[in-house]
């Protein structure tokens, strides 16, 4: 049996210098992502929430604010136009019969009873006629009731609204209860304003026409869509299982890209909607169930960033915080030079505060070090300072340990073996400018110790170290690495051994 020993005692837990760029902020679980089954607090604000979505799809009111429609108010005012005719003809009728009788009594005669009667026939006819045309002319309010009644009783009863935000049905599972509670943190769990928010997102959504653009594949509309497979792409995930999505602007750098994308206000909003598109494809495969992990890591590197990017970066930001609420776990800006700070400080106005708990800022000799708080080594792309890449012969299913190297010492590795087998290994250091060097010390005393690599000093270009090594007796790898420098460095190693066969 093939026993393979790391003979290295573990490290206690890391603790953060005093020149770290991270900031001291919430973990990529628990808060970010909701804890089910939900406070007492929490949880009878999204019952509240949810009462009044409910309402509102009855209504249909959620989507927008109801206007009358022309065709009732055609209604109304013809309503109000048959009223007015029937008062008029009411008027009419009583000047007539005014008319006539004053004209009787002016024309009376010696018969007096005969005039009388005269009158009385002439009031009974005129009214008769004003009756046949108006059966009641005094009751005008009763009978627009009436008309109204009838016709409401006529027009059939609508079925709620129904409705869909990042592909989720409303009201329709569980996973409402994940996106309503997302609004409701956005906005302190207070209710009325969590569902003025939820509004204005859907709003903006059917403005935006998410749907239709999620839909589309490529087309015409972003004819760069090729070109920006380097500069934004999801690759591994967090610590905490969360997506880990990459935004290279230093791309930009290139000016025929930075023209073709951002060369003008209609460029940069073609480039704003393919960003969009991006972004709600990349939630709608997230996992809204109670346990799942409904956030993103994003990481922006900075590294030759053209300047004029923060006005991009600015409108990105309010979009994501007013119609992407808690879908950020956490924002690491890598590689920032001395410049942003000013422009950050411009862009962070605009942002609210629970949004700028999420960011963490690191300079470029740190960038490595403070992904690796959020993102296993194994996990980290190989250009920003991890292990991952293709045809390494590891996986990123191939943990990697980390240790510390303090300025001016030396770290030993030691690989115990008992039995003839293939080791391979990795090793990095962050920063590099340290010197390495591998040898095989047998158990047997009568041995002879074999050089596997002569030490030698490492410069800041190189990138991954793979070796490998056939061992034939029982005995143990040992791997130095001296750093000489004033700075400390991170070692990340990870090792297999295969059993020879006979």
């Amino acid at each position: 049996m093939l026993i393979l020993t790391d003979d290295k005692p573990k490290p206690p837990p890391k603790k953060e210098d005093s020149d770290t760029t991270v900031a001291d902020s919430e973990s990529l679980s628990g808060a970010a992502a909701g804890a089910w089954p939900l406070p007492e607090n929490e949880l009878k604000a999204l019952d509240e929430l949810k009462q009044l979505v409910l309402v509102a799809l009855e209504n249909h009111t959620l989507l927008s604010i109801p206007q009358p429609l022309k065709e009732e108010e055609e209604k109304e005012e013809a309503k109000e136009e048959a009223v007015a005719e029937k008062e008029e003809d009411l008027e009419s009728v009583k000047e007539t019969i005014s008319e006539t009788v004053t004209t009787r009594v002016i024309e009376v005669d010696d018969d007096g009873a005969k005039t009388v009667e005269a009158i009385a026939e002439t009031v009974v006819a005129t009214i008769a006629v004003s009756s046949s045309q108006d059966p009641n002319p005094t009751d005008l309010t009763n009978s627009t009731t009436t008309e109204t009644e009838t016709e409401a009783e006529s027009e059939p009863v609508s079925a709620p609204q129904e409705m869909s935000i990042w592909g989720i049905p409303l009201l329709k599972d569980e996973r409402t209860d994940v996106v309503l509670w997302k609004f409701l943190r956005a906005r302190d769990f207070k209710v009325n304003d969590a569902f003025s928010m939820l509004k204005n997102t859907i709003q903006w959504r059917k403005e935006f026409k998410i749907d239709e653009l999620v839909e589309n594949g490529k087309d015409s509309e972003f004819e760069f869509e090729e070109e920006l497979k380097q500069v934004v792409f999801m690759y591994g995930e967090s610590k905490e299982g969360s997506p880990v999505c990459y935004n290279v602007l230093g791309e930009f750098k290139n000016k025929e890209l930075y023209e073709k994308v951002l060369g003008d206000e209609e460029k940069r909003g073609k480039f704003l909607r393919w960003r969009v598109r991006f972004l709600e494809r990349s939630v709608r495969g997230l996992d809204f169930g109670h346990c799942g992990v409904s956030t993103i890591v994003q990481v922006t590197d900075l590294r030759n960033s053209p300047g004029l990017l923060g006005f991009a970066k600015k409108q990105a930001l309010e979009l994501l915080q007013d119609n992407y609420p808690e879908f950020v776990a956490k924002h690491v800006f890598i590689n920032v030079p001395w410049w942003y700070i000013a422009v950050n400080k411009v862009i962070s106005a605009f942002m609210t505060q629970r949004t700028k708990s999420k960011f963490v800022y690191a300079v470029p000799s740190r960038s490595a070090e403070t992904l690796f708080n959020y993102i296993a080594p194994e996990k980290v792309p190989v250009q920003y300072g991890g292990l991952s890449c293709e045809n390494g012969g590891f996986s990123p299913e191939d943990a990697a340990s980390q240790i510390t190297i303090k300025p001016g010492t030396t770290e030993t590795l030691d690989f115990s073996v008992n039995e003839p087998c293939h080791l391979t290994w990795e090793v990095r250091v962050t920063g590099w400018e340290v010197s390495y060097g591998a040898q095989f010390v047998p158990s047997d005393e009568n041995g002879y110790t074999i050089v596997i690599q002569k030490i030698r000093k490492l410069n800041a270009d190189e990138s991954i170290i793979r070796s490998s090594f056939k061992v034939g007796e029982p005995g143990k790898v040992v791997i130095t690495v001296d750093n000489a420098t004033s700075r400390r460095k991170q070692l990340l190693y990870r090792l297999k051994a295969r059993p020879i066969s006979n």
